[in-house]
């Protein structure tokens, strides 16, 4: 790939709104014969939105797309596969109970005297795959077959019926690391080949290893397209954080506090697949705050400290017991709290009121046998919403009707209602206005100070640095180190983010 290769699929003004959200304002990208493209962003950059356009999910609103330098339009996928561009998701989507060659070939079986030819079918299918070093029983189910086989299988169908241009969208999310790079080598001999290839990922380590270019989004908005050779690690995460390290960023050290003894160890605690093996000691009386990017393992590791995905490896002790959890009802019988990222998937029951979502886990733990009446119902809820300060006209009003930062603060009364002594915050001020976003930062540091541990997930790095005992920074599945003291900062923690060999690695305590 040259400066000079020409742009075989190129979007300009590219603008995309839903009701009064704008997704996507005055974008211009464009991938080039030869290259791979990275495509960074975190959560609502507008990644998924772009593609979408760009593939026929979604209606060009404005903005122009020309393939081959010629304005092209369409309005579904099949449109844009038939000129030239095919996409693979992570979630492999061909039909696992039909053969191999039946999903390489739907919609184009070579036929004779009206029937379709099977013997044909087979060979070229064998042909295909050898292709792509797959020398396998083309007849077989395609269920039969590993995740990785399918996502080869899937690319080599995109690449037969389009051959323009390839859109991986995170296709090695599912992948171990020798998948991986067989995965690579068959992108790089297609790059070779000519094709414009988009990279979809949240692995810093795979942009640098396999693309030519990248491009960030953010909000909504282009950042910037750079050649990898011209960028590194640390400026990278700064695009896509939209930290400018050179500038005062008037960072709030944590305040230095005394913790309390220790409540929990994790010891080899993981989730092949998910989170790996990981050492950590949670204390009374502090805030482990959780960074890292999109992808980096965050909420996969607190949907397994909270037993929603169980550890398939590792001890944990509480009270220096050893115990075990095994499902979120383990986890809330031992005092744990959960509140998700995802609060209206998640989070609350929108149809039910206010009052019941508030008094929900306190009578799980209770158990069903011993039923809250409704007056102690009405007592809890009463003084959890005034204690939050919950907006709501009524505790029998359903939570759907309430505004996001106060239903996040009926999630929080939920689990301060059943007295936990681990709480863990995923995104816990995410798609709130700025008073609740306040609120709710002075109460994770209440609740520290009343002696309650917590682990808060947050992409607000200013924020993760003004309450946090202790930082623990993700990156690839795995803790790639804890930070302490005056290393609470955000310049050292996008620094580790990005792998910046200066960045300490200390042990867990």
């Amino acid at each position: 790939m040259t400066e000079t290769s020409r742009a075989v699929l190129e979007a300009t003004g590219i603008t995309k709104t839903f009701g009064n959200h704008t997704a996507l304002r005055n974008v211009d990208i464009a991938f080039r014969a030869g290259e791979v493209h990275a495509l960074l962003g975190e959560n609502g950059a507008g990644k998924s939105t772009l593609i979408k356009i760009l593939t026929g999910a979604y209606t060009l609103e404005q903005g122009t797309i020309r393939l081959d330098g010629e304005p092209v339009s369409f309005s579904t996928p099949l449109q844009a596969q038939a000129l030239g561009i095919g996409t693979v998701y992570q979630e492999v989507n061909l039909l696992p109970n039909m053969t191999v060659m039946d999903n390489l070939f739907i919609g184009r079986q070579p036929r004779r005297f009206g029937l379709v030819d099977k013997r044909t079918m087979e060979r070229q299918a064998r042909e295909i795959l050898a292709k792509y070093g797959l020398d396998i029983d083309v007849r077989a189910e395609l269920s039969t077959y590993s995740v990785a086989v399918q996502q080869i299988i899937a690319i080599a169908r995109a690449v037969e019926l389009s051959g323009k241009v390839l859109i991986l969208d995170e296709p090695t999310a599912s992948l171990d690391a020798a998948e991986v790079e067989k995965l690579f080598d068959i992108v790089r001999r297609l790059r070779d080949r000519g094709l414009a290839i988009v990279f979809i990922t949240h692995f810093l380590d795979q942009v640098f290893a396999l693309s030519d270019r990248v491009t960030v989004l953010r909000n909504g908005q282009l950042i910037g397209t750079r050649p990898i050779s011209d960028i590194n690690r640390t400026e990278l995460v700064k695009m896509m954080l939209g930290k400018d390290l050179a500038l005062h960023h008037g960072d709030i050290l944590a305040e230095e506090s005394e913790v309390g003894e220790t409540l929990m160890s994790f010891r080899g605690y993981g989730l092949k697949g998910k989170v790996q093996p990981l050492d950590l000691d949670i204390h009374k009386g502090e805030v482990i705050g959780v960074a890292g990017l999109l992808g980096s393992g965050r909420t996969e590791m607190a949907r397994v400290l909270f037993g929603i995905d169980a550890a398939d490896s590792g001890r944990l002790s509480i009270d220096g017991r050893e115990t075990t959890v095994r499902s979120p009802r383990d986890a809330v019988e031992l005092g744990f709290g959960f509140c998700p990222e995802d609060r209206k998937l998640d989070g609350i029951f929108g149809d039910l009121s206010v009052r019941e979502n508030i008094v929900i886990a306190m009578q799980a733990r209770l158990g069903w046998f011993r039923a809250l009446s409704r007056d102690e119902q009405l007592e809890i809820a009463g003084n959890y919403i005034e204690a939050l300060d919950i907006r709501t006209a009524s505790a029998e009003l359903p939570v759907k009707l309430l505004s996001g930062g106060n239903q996040q603060k009926v999630i929080l009364a939920r689990w301060l209602a059943t007295d936990p002594r681990f709480l863990i915050l995923d995104e816990p001020t995410r798609g709130i206005d700025v008073g609740a976003h306040a609120e709710i930062v002075r109460m994770i540091s209440r609740l520290r100070e009343d002696g309650l541990a917590l682990v808060v997930i947050s992409s607000e790095l200013d924020e993760v640095v003004s309450y946090s005992s202790r930082v623990v920074v993700m990156r690839d599945r795995a803790i790639a180190a804890e930070l302490h003291g005056a290393d609470i900062n955000v310049q050292r923690i996008v620094e580790t983010i990005a792998g910046n060999e200066t960045a300490p690695a200390e042990a867990h305590p």
